[in-house]
This record gives structure tokens, C-alpha cells and sequence, in this order.
């Protein structure tokens, strides 16, 4: 417990320099702010545009698309918000700067993570709760206390698998020359996230299940609350998974965390 309230009270510190840095460029962040607000709002039109000519996808109706596009949104931010530092890890090992984070008595994932707060994040996590009142209403969900709790698991379960992937990612950079390919194309499976896995062939399926298990980010944990008539044990097991699938990760980082030596120059 007492180590568990250092980090706490080191983040907060580290987290607060961060922001002051960032706040001193205030129209840079207004401007990353309204973009990824715009963004979000345009592949909002893009789910109205095409339902306009198709009344439902696989038996997905508009508003049940538009729940779990939303239900994405808000399981993203923790990764928007807290990993965006994934992105730099392969610049960072490359010029040996990582070596800077080996010096420090603290945890390496800890630290290098608590670095960066992405806080235009925030602008998806609004657009993403606002989504999902507004489609929690549209579809006459029940509200209860229960309920609430489920959604919250389903939701930090999901923020956990899309973390791992990125983190696994990101972490290749330990082992493999150039991984910037690697971590985009990860970040670009996000996109397949937000539709039912079920508009996809059985082959995809497989790939977004156990693979590169994105259906896990808004799919199976979104049933409980939008389709709970058709909850599969995928469903009741995310929770387990995604735990299990970020200690992996954390696990397979941190081990080639502590095999770096830098570049050597």
C-alpha cells in the first residue's frame, strides 16, 4: 500500500509538469482538440450516410452501430490518454535515448509511460459518453446500478485488450530494427472495432477473436448491455482475458525494458 501511494503521488507530479508544458502551446492543444473532435464527428456522418441506404447491417440496426462506435470511443481514451508514449518508443530505442529511463529507481513501464498525457484525448472520451446516452435513450436501455457496473467492466476490460496490442507493438521495438509499420497497422485495426465481428467471414472472425483480438475492444463486452439475449461466454470471459492479455504485454515490454543496453555509442 505505501508503494502503491508513491507511484500515485510520483504520476501526479510527473503528470502535472507534463500539462504545464503543454498548456504553454494553448493553441496547439485547442487546435489537436477540435481536430480530433472533427474527426469523430465525420465518421459519425459516415455511419448516418450509410444507413441512410441500408436499414441495418447483419440485423445491426443504426442505433445499435452507433452504440458500439461510441462504447469504442470511450475504451480508446485510456490508451489515447495514458499510452499515446507508445508511439516514441522506437525513435527512443533507436537513438539510445531510452537508456535515460534505465537510471531511475522506478518501474520502466511506470515511468515511461507517466511521461505523456495525452489530453486531447479527452475530446473522444466526451464525444464517446455523449454517443452512448444518446443511444442508451434511442434504444430504451434499462438503467440500474448493476447495469452501470457492468458497462464499467465491459469498458475497462476492452481498454485493456486494445492497451495490450499496443503495447506488444510498441514493445517489438526491443527486439526488431524498425517496428513503425508494425504499431500503425495496429492502431489501424482499431477501426475494425467499432462494427459487430459477425459483418465479417469466418476467417476474420478467427483473426479478430483470437489473433488480433479487437472484438474484444467493443463487441463482446458491449452485449451485455445492447443484445444481453445474446451473450456468448467470449462475453463473460473478457474481463479474465484482457487482464491476463495486458499482464502478457506488460510482461513481454518490461523483459525487453531490461535487456536494453542502448546503442552502444
Amino acid at each position: 500500500m505505501k508503494k502503491l501511494k508513491f507511484y500515485i503521488k510520483i504520476y501526479f507530479k510527473i503528470l502535472s509538469q507534463d500539462i504545464k508544458s503543454r498548456m504553454s502551446y494553448r493553441s496547439d492543444f485547442v487546435i489537436s482538440m477540435i481536430g480530433m473532435i472533427f474527426t469523430n464527428a465525420a465518421e459519425l456522418a459516415a455511419f448516418y450516410i450509410m444507413f441512410l441506404n441500408f436499414p441495418s447491417v447483419c440485423g445491426w440496426t443504426y442505433y445499435e452501430m452507433l452504440f458500439l462506435y461510441g462504447f469504442s470511443l470511450v475504451a480508446l481514451t485510456p490508451m489515447q490518454c495514458l499510452f499515446e508514449n507508445n508511439w516514441n518508443l522506437g525513435g527512443y530505442v533507436r537513438r539510445g535515448d531510452f537508456i535515460k529511463y534505465c537510471f531511475r529507481p522506478l518501474n520502466l513501464f511506470f515511468y515511461y509511460f507517466s511521461e505523456i498525457f495525452d489530453i486531447k484525448g479527452l475530446g473522444q472520451l466526451a464525444m464517446g459518453i455523449g454517443t452512448l446516452v444518446y443511444t442508451w435513450h434511442k434504444l430504451q436501455l434499462p438503467v440500474s446500478p448493476l447495469i452501470l457496473l457492468e458497462l464499467v467492466i465491459a469498458l475497462v476490460s476492452a481498454s485493456l485488450f486494445f492497451i495490450a496490442i499496443m503495447n506488444f507493438a510498441a514493445g517489438a521495438s526491443f527486439y526488431l530494427i524498425n517496428t513503425g509499420f508494425l504499431i500503425g497497422t495496429m492502431s489501424k485495426f482499431r477501426d475494425y472495432a467499432k462494427y459487430p465481428v459477425t459483418i465479417y467471414s469466418k476467417g476474420f472472425r478467427f483473426l479478430f477473436t483470437f489473433i488480433i483480438p479487437i472484438a474484444f475492444i467493443a463487441y463482446y463486452p458491449s452485449l451485455v448491455i445492447v443484445r444481453p439475449d445474446e451473450i456468448s461466454i467470449l462475453t463473460w470471459l473478457a474481463p479474465v482475458f484482457g487482464i491476463f492479455f495486458f499482464y502478457m504485454s506488460y510482461k513481454f515490454w518490461m523483459y525487453g525494458a531490461r535487456k536494453y543496453s542502448g546503442t552502444g555509442s
